[in-house]
């Protein structure tokens, strides 16, 4: 590599570090955020969403952003907005106040990781793009071990508020590298910004989690709640109205007319709707019920990501060879089986007797699906459409995991307790069996690339990463 190739590596390495070590970080702070700030399971279920439905739906048109605007600009202002939003959330006087901090982290978050792939597939080409992208997901995986424990020292140590200020010294130091980038990628003159777009898909996705997570406060008869919902679900229509009719969409639909990636995102639905809640209700219960601290329910469940560093490659060349399909059947059903094995947890907690074989079985099956699902997906459309592919089945995997943990408070009802992790545990599994059975009868093997089904998706592809859906 050149020196601006190093210098552009080390760019994209931070800038989406700083993005899923906030994913990974603050889980474990809930339980302390609500103690202090009140609203209980509410809050908690906010501080995740607000930041996930933000995130969600803007990620699919952070590609165009980054076209229109230069990837070092659009990456410059992610990093700006994720640092100043960050002190606006470690600064909040109430839990108000933090959930709108966190709605507007996300806008700066999806700015982040997009760009951050353009930037290097813009600097590498051939063989050094690929070992680019491959340093480049090892290094961001890192970000999901590093952030539970680091969180869970700040929460037991300091307080729940340096969670937030964790990413200033990385966002600082690459707002100094980024003066030094002479590669700033071509601006595409020729692209639109579907805006309309990206607000009816915050409608549509913000409206009805907003009428999950408060039906429990006022009620589904209330105009508080049915309007919000209502107005969500017509808004979601016109968002898909609208990707079937403009130009330049954020979302081709054309696409899902490929089966494979048709039924692979459905799949991605199910399987990352129950990783969404696995993450959240773990932590929280470890704390709130049994008592732990937070570093300790930080470390917990440390075994499912390294397992998947470990292996995930490994089962995805052994996909290559035989194909995705028995992969992405096998695996999420040892995931829920793991879930299912868990249900041994009481109030006194024993790690290593309740927790810890259900946990293992979880990593196991998780490394066995994730690289099948990423290659059965994009394998299925062209590698000019790898961008777009990418950027959809993440957003489908983040709003999976928003809308399954905004229905919390139906499953566990008033407060995560013994019987509530036990009824969350049951549906994590029923959705985990469900994403390998859909996966089972609906995925194909040795399916060649598809051709352009549509130019409007030329047009819309931005670079990302294949590896989106594993992270």
């Amino acid at each position: 590599m050149t020196r601006q190739q190093r210098l552009v590596l080390a760019i994209a390495i931070l800038a989406s570090f700083v993005a899923f070590l906030d994913g990974s970080v603050v889980n474990v702070a809930l339980p302390a955020i609500s103690d202090e700030l009140g609203g209980g399971l509410s809050t908690q279920q906010w501080v995740v969403d607000a930041y996930l439905i933000t995130l969600g739906a803007l990620i699919l048109v952070a590609g165009s952003l980054s076209d229109v605007f230069g990837r070092v600009f659009v990456i410059r202002a992610g990093l700006w907005g994720f640092g100043l939003t960050s002190l606006l959330c470690a600064l909040a006087p109430t839990a108000e106040i933090l959930i709108i901090g966190r709605g507007l982290q996300g806008i700066a978050g999806a700015l982040l990781v997009p760009s951050s792939l353009a930037l290097i597939m813009s600097a590498f080409r051939g063989a050094p793009q690929a070992k680019a992208i491959g340093s480049w997901t090892a290094w961001t995986s890192a970000a999901f071990i590093a952030g539970p424990i680091i969180g869970g020292l700040f929460v037991d140590l300091l307080s729940w508020r340096f969670v937030f200020g964790i990413n200033l010294i990385p966002i600082a130091l690459t707002i100094i590298l980024l003066v030094k980038v002479e590669h700033t990628g071509e601006r595409d003159r020729s692209m639109t910004i579907d805006y309309a777009g990206a607000l009816l898909a915050i409608a549509g996705v913000g409206g009805p989690v907003f009428a999950l997570i408060e039906q429990a406060n006022f009620g589904w008869s209330s105009p508080v709640i049915w309007i919000p919902l209502v107005v969500g679900i017509l808004a979601f229509a016109a968002f898909l109205w609208r990707q079937a009719t403009a130009k330049q969409p954020m979302m081709p639909l054309a696409l899902f007319t490929v089966r494979n990636f048709a039924v692979g995102n459905v799949a991605t639905f199910f399987i990352y709707g129950a990783l969404g809640m696995s993450g959240f209700i773990l932590v929280v219960f470890l704390q709130q019920t049994a008592g732990w601290g937070a570093t300790l329910a930080g470390v917990a469940a440390l075994p499912v990501t390294v397992i998947l560093m470990l292996l995930s490659s490994y089962f995805g060349g052994l996909s290559g060879k035989f194909g995705p399909r028995l992969f992405m059947t096998i695996g999420p059903i040892l995931a829920g089986i793991g879930h299912l094995l868990m249900l041994a947890v009481t109030a006194q907690v024993d790690y290593w007797w309740q927790l810890f074989p259900g946990i293992m079985l979880f990593g196991l099956g998780l490394s066995i699906t994730v690289a099948p699902l990423t290659s059965a997906i994009l394998g299925a459309i062209s590698e000019k459409q790898a961008g777009i592919g990418s950027a959809v089945n993440n957003a489908i995997a983040r709003i999976a995991g928003l809308l399954i943990v905004a229905m919390l408070g139906i499953i566990v009802v008033e407060r995560l307790d013994v019987d509530g992790l036990h009824r969350a545990l049951i549906v994590c599994a029923g959705l985990l069996f469900a994403g390998g059975v859909i996966s089972g009868f609906g995925i194909q093997n040795n399916v060649k690339r598809a051709p352009h089904t549509a130019a409007a998706i030329a047009g819309a592809a931005a670079p990302g990463d294949p590896q989106d859906a594993v992270s």
